[in-house]
């Protein structure tokens, strides 16, 4: 985005005849901003969907946890605990989306431009990418599933 601001900013301060000649180029670059926005969009609503369903499922379980703690589980084995499931959730549905990417391949071809459908890298590239945003979501809820007091959990239920 910052390249994109200072490209912006160098083209307002060229003459206009230049401006014909690199009408090309800043069409070029929005159409590249455009999908990335898009895509970070989708990344951020994901993670936030991912978010509330860790904390809805943790604030269920408070008395599970309560009972676990005070049983005598650490905080870090809870927070494990509570990490794990959220790769659970995360690498099921990175499996089911990759089936379905390398699925669809034919149908998207058209659409992709100097990259083949099934590139490894991109594939790989955007799992890293899902399975960091997805401990980002998670590790909130899973800090406060740590955080819970053995005998407020088993007072309030």
């Amino acid at each position: 985005m910052l390249a994109f601001c200072y490209t912006l900013y160098r083209l307002l301060r060229t003459p206009r005849w230049q401006l014909m000649m690199l009408n090309g180029v800043l069409l070029g670059l929005l159409s590249l901003t455009r999908p990335n926005g898009f895509a970070l969009l989708a990344l951020l609503l994901a993670s936030v969907g991912l978010f509330g369903v860790m904390s809805y499922n943790v604030a269920r379980r408070t008395r599970e946890i309560g009972i676990r703690m005070a049983l005598g589980a650490r905080r870090s084995m809870v927070l494990r605990r509570i990490l794990q499931e959220t790769v659970t959730v995360s690498v099921a549905g990175i499996l089911i989306g990759l089936a379905g990417a390398l699925a669809t391949t034919r149908l998207v071809a058209a659409f992709l431009f100097e990259l083949s459908p099934r590139d490894p890298s991109t594939l790989l590239a955007t799992a890293v990418v899902l399975m960091a945003t997805t401990m980002a979501a998670g590790w909130l809820p899973a800090r406060r599933a740590a955080a819970v007091d053995p005998m407020r959990a088993l007072r309030n239920e």
